[in-house]
């Protein structure tokens, strides 16, 4: 089933629930950079975040260098942002939160 682009509004909505993520200038994606205590706890937040993607069947685009991870979200197939990416953005913000970020 493919996924609805969402309009600005109800982006800049979804957005307002959800601390320290950011907006594309073209209002396509979004993103945020989680920083962890060490590079064990990133990678636990990569692979607990990555189960949720898999049920989710939507996969973010990720970066990971030592304690950080960006994340960056958006819906290819809808050419923006869906109930999908704020769905998995908020399930990766419960997994930051249970290791202490």
């Amino acid at each position: 089933m493919k996924m609805e682009r969402l309009e600005r509004t109800a982006v800049e909505a979804q957005l307002a629930e959800l601390a320290g993520w950011a907006l594309n200038d073209a209002a396509s994606s979004i993103s945020k950079s989680f920083k962890f205590a060490n590079f064990v706890e990133a990678f636990g937040f990569m692979t607990e975040a990555a189960i949720t993607a898999e049920k989710l069947n939507h996969h973010p685009e990720w970066f990971n260098v030592y304690s950080r991870v960006d994340v960056t979200l958006n819906t290819h197939d809808a050419g923006g942002l869906t109930e999908l990416d704020f769905k998995l953005a908020k399930a990766m913000e419960k997994v930051a939160a249970r290791r202490g970020v």
